[in-house]
């Protein structure tokens, strides 16, 4: 109750009394009183009230000697209570006014807790963002709970599962608050409810070590999508205005929450797709079989240690955006592979299994003219199809070969057609210059493919670092020819991360090669100046917990929880 001199301005009971106190007469006193003051003796006392609650009392008070004018006897009560009536109708004014400032001050403090409220927990798209966030507020309200926690329930599932928390929420086994029925009743009812002493609810049979809570549905669209539970080890902890507090923040933090869930499950959806999309990739050729979803997990675990390095990155600081950023590059780095025609793709040696049967009849048919044998030859010549480099030696034979004749009658045609000589004479690998620029393709391919894709902002270098992976440093790489600066860092750890991965897993035309054997060749590599020495030696420094990282990110495109888990 507000004090009876705050209800009454100074500027208007001043001149009242002092006209009482004139009608009184002389040496008579007009004051007011608030109740349960002592009264003063000999007084006519006009109770004061304020919707018919007492508040204080009217005291005219005679003075000390008789006076001849004193008021008759009858009169002094009627102008008492007239003057106690312009005193009441003043406090019931001043009350009014109190009454509207205080709620609009209420109102403009909601105001304000809703404006905060909705920059603070809308600042992130991820649920536990959120929920932290809705818990720094509580806690900053000044709102007398122990501990909290928040907990969410996803799209079509009946199951709340705590994701934040704060307090003694696990000594407290708060997390057990959502087996009770008082839990429940909230979450169905969808309205916020106090209990300040749960060993006197029926609903509640000791789930958690608290004495009081307050629970707030988290609602979006007309569904309970989440609760906060704000508990204390004493009763009695919370009032009405706690409530009131926390179903301001509630209304916020459920579409915010809500908004949140939506976008999990579009980002779930969109993740899916692009994983089914590097399968694909994968799926046209059995021996590279998830290798895009490899390089895109060594990437981000190398990139993770680039993060933390301070000898050759001190300046380097990449942020969970940009490590799912780096994933995506490496998911959909060879998508431009679906324009390359499978016999290019796939090719393992340098002449097709069908061609060398042709040869091979070409061989049977001399062998029946000249009765010579030709096994050896046809073993020689397999035998340089399936290699990787060709020696001085059988470029010899494969051009002796080559000068053969063999006639049927009067036609004569050679052992070897010059596209044959040409193929089998490629000096490394399987692949002819037309082939190898075929493939040379594939990262503008990759480009022209997505860039109809319209990634959200945060992955706005996806396509250069997709575009520049096989850029090397010394202008060397393809498709732009590019050097040194021009090449992003996060294309320079996809590059090094392809080539290990090309080199420790098994292709048609190699096997597998060991982690050793692997770390040196990319030695090799940075040492001719084509790719970045210095991650390199951060890979062969970490690579058992580069290797790690990969496998703890198996089958996971949400890195939410790699990064709290390792994140710095």
């Amino acid at each position: 109750m507000v004090p009876l001199r705050r209800l009454l301005k100074k500027k208007l009971l001043a001149p009242l009394l002092e006209r009482t106190e004139s009608f009184l007469g002389p040496g008579w006193r007009a004051s007011i009183r608030e109740h349960g003051d002592i009264p003063p003796a000999a007084c006519h006392s006009e109770p004061l009230r304020l919707d018919g609650v007492l508040i204080g009392f009217l005291d005219c008070c005679p003075p000390p000697a008789p006076c001849p004018q004193a008021p008759r006897a009858a009169v002094l009560p009627g102008m008492a209570r007239f003057v106690a009536d312009c005193l009441e109708q003043a406090i019931a004014g001043e009350a009014a006014k109190r009454s509207l400032a205080a709620e609009a001050l209420g109102k403009y403090r909601e105001i304000s807790l809703l404006h905060r409220a909705t920059l603070t927990l809308n600042g992130s798209l991820r649920p536990r963002d959120a929920a932290q966030a809705l818990l720094l507020e509580c806690r900053q309200g000044e709102i007398p709970a122990e501990a909290g926690m928040v907990f969410l329930r996803a799209p079509g599932s009946d199951t709340f599962t705590p994701i934040a928390g704060y307090g003694e929420v696990g000594d407290w086994h708060m997390a057990d608050t959502a087996r009770s029925t008082l839990f429940w009743d909230v979450a169905r009812t969808q309205k916020g409810e106090i209990v300040n002493d749960l060993e006197r609810d029926a609903r509640w049979r000791g789930e958690a070590r608290l004495r009081s809570v307050l629970l707030c549905p988290l609602c979006a669209s007309s569904r309970c999508v989440g609760m906060l539970a704000l508990g204390a080890a004493t009763a009695g902890r919370f009032e009405a205005s706690h409530l009131q507090y926390v179903g301001t923040l509630a209304t916020v933090a459920g579409i915010a929450l809500g908004n949140a869930l939506h976008f999990e499950s579009v980002q779930g959806l969109i993740n899916s797709l692009m994983q089914a999309l590097a399968t694909a990739i994968d799926a046209r050729d059995p021996f590279t079989a998830g290798h895009s979803q490899r390089v895109a997990r060594l990437g981000v675990a190398l990139a993770r240690v680039v993060h933390m390095d301070r000898r050759f990155f001190p300046d380097v600081c990449f942020s969970p955006s940009d490590l799912e950023e780096l994933l995506f590059a490496g998911l959909l780095h060879d998508v431009g592979k679906i324009g390359i025609r499978e016999e290019v793709l796939t090719k393992a040696t340098r002449l097709s299994e069908g061609a060398m049967e042709v040869i091979g009849q070409r061989l049977a048919v001399e062998a029946l003219v000249t009765g010579a044998g030709t096994d050896a030859d046809f073993e020689r010549l397999s035998r340089i199809n399936a290699g990787d480099t060709v020696s001085r030696e059988d470029a010899l034979f494969v051009a002796s070969l080559g000068a053969r004749q063999v006639g049927i009658g009067k036609r004569s045609f050679p052992l070897l057609t010059e596209r044959e000589i040409v193929c089998l004479l490629i000096p490394r690998g399987n692949l002819t210059p037309e082939e190898r620029r075929e493939i040379e393709r594939h990262p503008a391919e990759s480009h022209r493919i997505l860039r109809h894709i319209p990634f959200p902002d945060n992955m706005a270098r996806l396509l250069d670092i997709i575009s520049q992976h096989h850029e090397r440093l010394d202008g060397s790489g393809y498709p732009g020819g590019l050097k040194d600066t021009d090449i992003l860092l996060q294309s320079r750890i996809i590059a090094i991360v392809d080539i290990y991965d090309a080199i420790t897993m098994a292709r048609h035309y190699k096997p597998a090669l060991p982690r050793e054997k692997a770390l040196d060749i990319l030695w090799q590599e940075a040492r001719a100046g084509r790719i970045d020495a210095r991650l390199v030696e951060l890979l062969a420094d970490n690579i058992g917990p580069v290797e790690a990282d990969c496998q703890c990110l198996e089958g996971r495109l949400d890195l939410t929880a790699f990064l709290e888990a390792g994140h710095a």
